[in-house]
């Protein structure tokens, strides 16, 4: 991964981390369920955007080199990692 995606991650996951905090208080303090339910949406939106940049960075790389790669053994490992990812996104 290089050091713009990985900082890029960082921020998003960091800033997803404070959504929770925040969620976390305002259960605490008996906040408007409607508003707690708002952010949590918020939060699952960050980090499915993190999920995208992820699969984007990985189909860029371990993925492409796989594929130009001369083990069929490796392509077909990592087809099936793909294929695991999303059988199990699609099971939640």
């Amino acid at each position: 991964m290089d050091d713009v995606t990985r900082r890029n991650i960082t921020q998003r996951l960091a800033s997803a981390a404070g959504h929770l905090k925040g969620i976390e208080r305002m259960v605490q303090e008996d906040a408007y369920c409607i508003d707690i339910i708002r952010q949590i949406q918020a939060v699952q939106a960050a980090l499915q955007k993190v999920n995208i940049m992820l699969l984007d960075n990985h189909l860029h790389t371990c993925v492409t080199s796989a594929i130009r790669g001369d083990d069929p053994d490796e392509r077909e490992a990592m087809l099936q990692e793909l294929t695991s990812v999303f059988t199990m996104s699609n099971s939640l």
